[in-house]
Parts: structure tokens; sequence; C-alpha cells
């Protein structure tokens, strides 16, 4: 029998009375699937090891949650996009059945066996932001200032887009108007809008 973690142990008597045959119930899965896996503690959650993460679980105020860490490959399309891949969990019949999660973990050390890597997403998959719509009353304004036109033409996209989200997000005209005041004076001294943050 594979060594047994003393924290996940502790992890799992100080879960709520529902949690413990669910947590329980995973920990036989993945060992009954990977004999040789490993366990541990990681960012406060039991984690299950073998040649790289294999799978995590945890347990919350009203339902636990599993999660395979190269979901994508190991479920493909039953993939769920929450903390854990099965959704909430709230007792043992809402999972899979045994066989079925068994394998899951099967594939998974297969897959870490033979150190495929975490697909990621491609940079072209990410959404492109939106282009930064620069209010008519911000255009005028640096109009008449070539100082804080020169620092706002030369901010890179976001740094633009804190200043315009700034003053559009202002909820009446005086505040806008102050805000206003504010962001030309800043951008006439060559700071972006959290300069104050900056080190």
């Amino acid at each position: 029998m594979t060594k047994r973690e003393p924290r996940i142990d502790a992890y799992i008597r100080k879960s709520a009375p529902f949690a413990k045959p669910v947590l329980k119930y995973l920990r036989e899965v993945v060992h009954e699937g990977c004999p040789a896996v490993e366990e541990t503690i990681k960012w406060g959650m039991p984690f299950f090891v073998y040649g790289g993460i294999l799978a995590s679980m945890a347990a919350f105020k009203e339902h636990c949650a599993f999660g395979m860490w190269k979901a994508s490959l190991v479920l493909g399309a039953h993939e769920k996009n929450s903390m854990g891949n099965f959704g909430r969990i709230t007792k043992v019949s809402d999972l899979p059945p045994r066989k079925v999660l068994v394998g899951y973990v099967r594939k998974a050390a297969e897959l870490n066996e033979k150190r495929v890597k975490h697909p990621k997403r491609s940079r072209a998959a990410k959404a492109k932001p939106k282009p930064i719509a620069v209010p008519t009353y911000l255009k005028s304004a640096l109009a008449k200032n070539r100082k804080a036109a020169a620092t706002f033409d030369a901010f890179s996209p976001s740094a633009k887009r804190e200043y315009v989200e700034w003053l559009t997000e202002a909820k009446g005209e005086d505040t806008r108007a102050r805000r206003l005041t504010t962001a030309i004076e800043w951008m006439s001294e060559g700071k972006p809008r959290n300069w104050k943050y900056m080190r």
C-alpha cells in the first residue's frame, strides 16, 4: 500500500461531514488508478503526484471539487471550466462511475509517464482586446496640452485604457471633469494613471 500523507488525513478529518466520504472515496480512486501515486498538500489542498501533478481535490462549505491536472487531454469534451472538472460534488453519486474515474486517473498517469506537456492556449486563441475608444472630451483636452498628448500617444494600449476607463467610469459630470483635469496634469508630467503605486 502506498504511503498516505498525514496532512491529507488531517484535511479530511477537518472537512464538513458531507465531504469526508467524498474525499475518502476520491483518494481511494486515485490510488486504485495509480498505485505509485504520491500525496502532498499544495496551496492548502490535497494533491496527487506521479511524474508531475496528476489531480487535486478540495472541500468547501457546501461542496467538494476534484480536478485532473491535464483535464483537456484526459476528459476531452467532458472537461468543465470550474475549479474541479466534475462540477459541485456533494456526494459520491455526483461523480462518474468508479470504473470511469479510475480510467481517467490511469490515463493521466500514462500522460505523465510519457512526459506529455500540459496543453496551453496559443496566443492566437486568446481574445484580442477591444480597440480603445478615446472619448471626445479627452481628445479635446489632449489637443490643448502638447506634453500630455505626447505622453498619451507614447503609452502602451493598457496604460491608455487605464486612463480612459478611469474617466468613463465617473458617475457624474463633476467627477469626470475633476478626473480629466487630474489626468491631463499627470500626463503632462509623464505619469501613467497608477503612478502612485509604481516603484
